[in-house]
């Protein structure tokens, strides 16, 4: 008698992905964004596929769904798996000189761009593209690499080159620092909701007690950034992203800067190399020591 060959027939591709990018980001919005397709889609591949295996892959409420057992068996090697895919696309690809890196929003806004005429003008045979990575994610399918702020437990990890230290400090602009002189945490505060911790982070680094009040959001930190420059309130952000506002006099830094357990790094992806990617790194070197010391607290 011949096996039924069709019962061990593979789910569908497009709801692996679908179900390893929710994995991998933490929210079905976010894979969406990645995979390009609608929120509901992702939704509907996800669910395809725990018909077609017969078992939960997520448990939870919609809004803080979390891996089943099952599901976090599955994630790590469908990731691994995809990687490799893109990793074997990726070198075959006969572009010699292109490169992918995914960078945060506000680190490609406030820092990388305006440097980048720097590394055109010294690698001219280099095709660099950005992506825009999410403000959690550590990966970026297709990218040789992500450029974000890590952790210090993550930076002795292979592949990744930290080549900027991180700094923490509140900012305003230079009226408002004046009206607000004798206490300047009574002015209002700005927020940024990609790095909803930060004024508490820097709080707990300077030892200080927030006083009460409102925070204004923002979707990112270079938001956050441009409505300190208007004079909206007060803003604490990482050195590298404010230094030139502060050298130029547009935002002053009434209590300094302080050091924090994080690093501005390169995180290249599995199995990417080669010429163009190294000389990225290196560039990333050159630029983050180029860059001022922060003015620390007194």
């Amino acid at each position: 008698m011949f096996r039924n060959l069709t019962t061990g027939a593979l789910p569908s591709l497009n709801a692996l992905r679908a179900f390893e990018a929710m994995a991998r980001t933490g929210r079905a919005t976010l894979a969406a964004q990645e995979l390009h397709v609608t929120h509901s889609a992702v939704s509907r591949q996800v669910k395809a596929l725990e018909a077609h295996l017969g078992v939960q892959l997520f448990s939870g409420p919609k809004h803080r769904l979390e891996l089943t057992e099952a599901g976090r068996r599955l994630a790590p090697a469908l990731t691994a798996a995809f990687d490799q895919i893109a990793t074997a696309v990726r070198q075959t690809q006969v572009r010699g000189e292109d490169l992918l890196v995914a960078v945060n929003a506000s680190v490609s806004v406030k820092w990388l761009i305006p440097r980048l005429a720097g590394f055109r003008a010294a690698h001219p045979e280099i095709n660099l593209q950005l992506a825009e990575l999410p403000s959690h994610a550590t990966s970026y399918r297709g990218a040789e690499a992500v450029v974000r702020i890590v952790p210090s437990g993550r930076l002795n990890e292979a592949g990744v080159t930290a080549f900027m230290p991180s700094h923490l400090g509140l900012v305003m602009a230079p009226a408002l620092a004046e009206r607000f002189a004798g206490d300047p945490l009574k002015a209002p505060r700005l927020a940024a909701q990609t790095h909803p911790q930060g004024w508490a982070i820097w709080a707990a680094l300077a030892g200080l007690e927030l006083p009460a009040s409102p925070e204004q959001p923002f979707a990112h930190l270079h938001f956050a950034i441009d409505a300190a420059i208007a004079g909206l309130g007060s803003a604490v952000m990482p050195w590298p992203l404010v230094a030139d506002y502060v050298r130029n006099g547009r935002l002053v830094a009434p209590l300094g800067f302080r050091r924090t357990e994080s690093a501005f790094a390169m995180l290249a992806a599995r199995g990417a190399g080669g010429r163009a990617l190294e000389a990225f790194r290196k560039w990333l070197m050159a630029e983050g020591a180029k860059t001022a010391p922060a003015p620390l607290s007194p």
